[in-house]
């Protein structure tokens, strides 16, 4: 019921790309000798360098513990014999023989539209049958409709969408979760922790409203609990930065089958939904897809920001994410920079109107 994503891992100097792999490895194979058995990662995470990390940290006896998934690169693919050629590259990459699943990334219109007409489905069952992988699935970020379009268009094993309880109608959302799922594909969750706005410093209000609850939840229990409680769910993703973090989410995983919350709970997270959904200004999830911008803005990191200064009723709280964003973004990665080229707009799976939210942070935190 817990997959490791690596899109997140520890980096040296605040560099995606210089992922710090003694500690990284050491985080994955601490969590696989706990049990966990779903390593996911994909062709552009942490600037390109997630698969080959992954592949070096499952030596020495570990790829044969886990299943190992990742992605096609969609966006990429201008003919059909691309998808073979990334597919094996992959397989280098990631020092194996197979894939265990394997998913076509971040669907839209756009890149389904493409990758329909350069024979998609012809490569997965090519790629099914010769053994180099073995499930086939989706990963996506759009619309409902798009979503049931493409679960009934092949017979896939599985897919992956955005869900968390601040995400419950968005996307594919739970209709779209109880739609694969009565299909009989696996559902993986990511953004469980919607980029991680849901765990650490709260609201005042959302913290009391998650106290009036006969047993303490931390901010992530809550939101993992939230999702095993759905049914149809297969694996949730969570995207660990720390030891700290894995080892909660491993203490939370080992506590099921039991339900993880009961009416009263699923009740006070209505309740905080409602709280959060009054706060946050920009839908981000830090995924990345934007990235890198042509100007070097480092858009996720504005919104962050812009969000992270919403969450603090106190001057003092505010007063401090503006001194971060301050020293912690340099001067071309800030929001100000932004010359409305328009590629990210094309790039962003929330399909959030960049250049107008950047020249809000702009606003808020340049302003003298």
């Amino acid at each position: 019921m817990l997959g490791f994503g690596c899109m997140r891992l520890p980096v040296h100097d605040g560099d995606v790309a210089r992922i710090n792999e003694e500690e990284s490895t050491r985080m994955l194979r601490k969590a696989i000798d706990r049990g966990l058995n779903y390593i996911d990662t994909a062709w552009p995470y942490h600037g390109g360098m997630s698969e080959a990390f992954v592949g070096r940290a499952l030596q020495e006896g570990y790829r044969d513990k886990v299943k190992l998934a990742t992605k096609l690169p969609s966006w990429l693919i201008e003919k059909e014999a691309d998808m073979d050629s990334y597919l094996d590259q992959q397989l280098e990459r990631l020092q194996t023989a197979q894939i265990d699943y394997y998913l076509v990334h971040a669907l839209n219109p756009s890149y389904w539209k493409t990758l329909k007409e350069h024979r998609l489905f012809a490569f997965l069952d090519r790629a099914l049958a010769d053994g180099r992988i073995r499930n086939a699935g989706f990963s996506f970020h759009d619309e409902l409709d798009l979503f049931k379009e493409i679960v009934d268009a092949y017979h896939w094993d599985f897919c992956q969408i955005q869900y968390n309880y601040l995400d419950e109608e968005y996307q594919a959302g739970k209709e779209g979760l109880e739609y694969a799922a009565s299909k009989g594909m696996g559902v993986v969750i990511m953004e469980p922790l919607r980029g991680g706005a849901l765990a650490g410093d709260l609201p005042e209000e959302v913290n009391q409203a998650f106290s009036l609850t006969s047993t303490a939840k931390s901010p992530v229990a809550w939101s993992l609990n939230w999702i095993w409680n759905h049914p149809g769910v297969s694996i949730v993703l969570s995207g660990m930065s720390t030891m700290e973090q894995v080892e909660e989410n491993l203490a939370l995983a080992d506590r099921l089958p039991d339900p993880p919350l009961d009416a009263k709970d699923l009740q006070i997270v209505e309740e905080v939904k409602e709280l959060f959904r009054k706060r946050i200004r920009v839908n981000c999830t830090q995924c990345y897809y934007c990235m890198p911008c042509p100007h070097d803005i480092h858009i996720p990191r504005n919104f962050f920001y812009f969000n992270d200064h919403a969450k603090f009723d106190s001057e003092a709280g505010k007063n401090r994410v503006r001194f971060i964003y301050g020293v912690s973004l340099k001067e071309h990665e800030r929001a100000s920079q932004c010359i409305e080229c328009g590629e990210c707009l094309e790039k962003c799976p929330q399909h959030i109107p960049i250049p107008d939210r950047l020249k809000e942070v702009a606003e808020l935190f340049e302003q003298k």
